[in-house]
């Protein structure tokens, strides 16, 4: 049998690719039983790398002339703490805010840049060891970009809404914040009958603002995370036409598969800095909204 015949088709590349390494076999939409193992895995893995970096630089800092690696790491801590001063005014929040804003920046940063991996590097090793271990490796799945899972973007949106509303009750306090829940943004009356229809009104609005907020901020990351994974993926497949294909005109898409790679490759080192810039400003923003009174 030919290499051709044994060679995936490309919807079947692709799903395989879109398969997480899981606990177990899902079979209902929502299952808070089943863990995608592979994100959590690169989550933690990389979270505890970034935490690492940040403490060599602040470890080895010195107050003389300082190296590149702790240069662009005060680079980087003087941008973070300037946006949080503009958007965070309580000085005292910051003090936690600041470091938060960094270390959200730091670890999306990383857990995006897996994109930039072979795609098929670590899903290619991880099927080696699952053979090895004597099962089948056609169904060793492996996702490397946690970002690109809902689940994780979703995980980091809903903490940072407990910080929100941690904040939103620790400067207005419980009653202040709960008055501020049936009172904004449209007001109350000093007729009851109104007053309770504004109170229902201002209620809605508020957990629609919430919901709307977390979930637009974790969505956003996934979806040009996702979307940036299954254009590598069909770049891949530019190569894997050509791998598979004996005529001598395959060789364009090798060329096309190379010249599409490289190219979107660096447009996406743009893309995942961008993504976790923009994830960290919004939790600044969410955060700052909370220290406000209306």
């Amino acid at each position: 049998m030919s290499e051709a015949a044994n060679a995936p088709t490309a919807s079947e590349y692709i799903v395989h690719h879109l398969t997480h390494w899981q606990n177990k076999p899902q079979t209902e939409i929502v299952d808070f039983t089943v863990f995608n193992i592979d994100s959590l895995f690169f989550s933690i893995l990389l979270g505890v790398l970034g935490s690492l970096l940040l403490w060599q630089a602040a470890r080895k800092a010195t107050s003389g002339a300082p190296g590149r690696f702790q240069a662009a790491v005060e680079m980087l801590m003087e941008m973070v703490d300037g946006q949080a001063k503009s958007i965070v005014h309580n000085a005292s929040s910051r003090k936690l805010v600041s470091p938060l804003a960094l270390t959200v920046f730091v670890w999306i940063f990383l857990l995006n840049a897996m994109d930039l991996l072979p795609l098929d590097l670590l899903p290619e090793i991880w099927s080696k060891i699952y053979g090895l271990a004597g099962h089948d490796p056609h169904h060793a799945y492996l996702r490397v970009v946690p970002t690109a899972d809902l689940s994780v973007t979703m995980g980091l949106s809903v903490s940072v809404l407990f910080i929100c509303l941690f904040y939103n009750i620790k400067i207005k306090g419980l009653g202040g914040w709960a008055h501020e829940l049936v009172s904004a943004p449209f007001g109350t009356s000093k007729n009851p009958v109104f007053a309770v229809i504004l109170a229902v009104v201002n209620l809605a609005e508020q957990l629609i603002s919430f919901t709307a907020k977390t979930v637009s901020h974790g969505m956003r990351l996934f979806g040009n995370m996702y979307a940036g994974e299954l254009v590598f993926m069909l770049i891949a497949l530019l190569g894997g036409s050509w791998a598979f294909s004996a005529e001598p005109s395959s060789l364009m898409l090798l060329l096309l598969h190379v010249v599409a790679g490289w190219a979107w490759a660096v447009f996406h080192i743009i893309i995942i800095l961008l993504q976790a810039f923009v994830f960290m400003m919004l939790t600044l923003v969410y955060i700052g909204q909370a220290h406000d009174a209306h």
